[in-house]
């Protein structure tokens, strides 16, 4: 480095010089003598020559420099992991958090890769993650359906017609029907949630800002979804279970105005063998008193409860999950749904995002996020839910009783 080193100083000293005798042996007309003219093109070819020389112990250094590092890379990772990229990387989640206890007054660039168009931050992959684990504890709905993620309006092929079967003479002609199918849609509704934090604790790096505001929004979240989820009417939100056209079959109506263990039996075997094999019970939680008070002929407590820690209660052998969003017996409304919850699509498009909510608390020592979701849900196969009614009131006759 050193040689280097010289012939450039010294390249740098001999131009300096070329430039000095063109000057002063150059004549009003930009005209030297012949000596004058070799003497400098002398110089010039000794610049040229110079950096040639300089170039050649350059490629030496940068070869032996090559030729002095290992043959073999050290592993800094562990062995098989993947590096983490965009919304999933630890500087995302950390600028995001750093943009949260700022109330988004300190955003990093790398937010950038996240933001979406409505002005707010796509969340951390690991928030995501953590807030759907939130939701499907809380959600009852998240935990019995079948969940999709769409990109945009996603439709779901049903059959409409049932398959046929016919006994046919030897050798003669097989004919059957077509079958045709019904397309159910699976759109995309904003479900925005809004929370608020003192601006004390916001300041705190004590506080576990993280996962309070998981905990928080995963929970409102929750929330609405099962309601929705539930008794949704399809305007602007997911269309329910209980949608008295595009929810479960209302088949069974009760024999009286309360419930009896022959209405939930009735119920139970008006559901189809093949929905019966995963069905389960979705229940009020003001309904579940009176159905633990029913007994058999032999006086024996039809409800069966659960003997390991996590497990549903049961009642005739079947799940039963229970829920203050569903409706409340009363008399000509639905009491309870049962069948195979898995006919029940959410869909779920694209990922959560948060920003800071200005207008509502400035002033009062709050600081409030919103967070963004867009999701629908639909049940795609009815038959596969039946739904308990209760008796009407006295002048209503048909039906009642009984399941058709």
């Amino acid at each position: 480095m050193d040689k280097i080193t010289e012939l450039r100083n010294k390249r740098v000293k001999l131009w300096e010089d070329t430039k000095a005798f063109l000057d002063s042996h150059t004549d009003a007309n930009g005209m030297m003598s012949a000596e004058d003219a070799a003497a400098y093109d002398k110089m010039e070819n000794d610049l040229v020559e110079l950096g040639k020389s300089i170039e050649r112990f350059e490629k030496q250094a940068a070869m032996d420099n090559s030729m002095a590092q290992p043959t073999n890379q050290p592993i800094v990772n562990t062995p098989g992991a993947s590096i983490k990229t965009g919304r999933a990387s630890d500087e995302y989640k950390q600028a995001m958090m750093t943009a949260l206890r700022t109330n988004f007054k300190n955003v990093s660039n790398v937010l950038q890769e996240g933001n979406d168009a409505a002005g707010g931050y796509l969340v951390p992959v690991e928030y995501d993650k953590r807030l759907v684990d939130v939701l499907t504890e809380e959600n009852i709905m998240r935990s019995l359906a079948t969940t999709i993620t769409t990109s945009g309006e996603h439709k779901i092929n049903i059959a409409a017609t049932k398959p046929a079967a016919s006994w046919i003479e030897e050798g003669a002609a097989i004919s059957f029907g077509d079958a045709t199918f019904d397309q159910i849609m699976m759109d995309a509704y904003k479900l925005h949630i809004a929370i608020k934090i003192t601006e004390e604790l916001l300041y705190d790096n004590a506080f576990n800002l993280e996962s309070y505001v998981i905990e928080q929004f995963g929970k409102a979240m929750a929330n609405a979804e099962e309601d929705a989820f539930l008794n949704g009417d399809g305007k602007g939100k997911p269309t329910g279970l209980f949608h008295e056209t595009l929810g479960g079959q209302a088949t069974c109506t009760t024999n009286t105005a309360n419930i009896s263990a022959d209405d939930v039996i009735n119920l139970i075997y008006t559901l189809k063998r093949p929905y019966r094999r995963n069905a389960s019970f979705i229940i009020n939680d003001q309904t579940i008193s009176a159905l633990r008070k029913l007994k058999d002929n032999n006086g024996a407590y039809i409800w069966q409860p659960a003997v390991i820690a996590g497990e549903p209660d049961r009642l005739f052998g079947y799940a039963v999950y229970t829920s203050q969003f569903a409706p409340e017996a009363s008399a000509g409304k639905a009491a309870m749904a049962f069948g195979d919850f898995s006919y029940y699509n959410i869909g779920d498009r694209g990922s959560r995002s948060m920003q800071e909510l200005k207008e509502l608390f400035a002033g009062n020592g709050m600081v409030g996020y919103v967070m963004k979701e867009r999701v629908d849900g639909r049940l795609i196969l009815p038959e596969a839910v039946q739904i308990l009614k209760m008796k009407g009131n006295a002048s209503s006759q048909e039906g009642e009783g009984i399941c058709w």
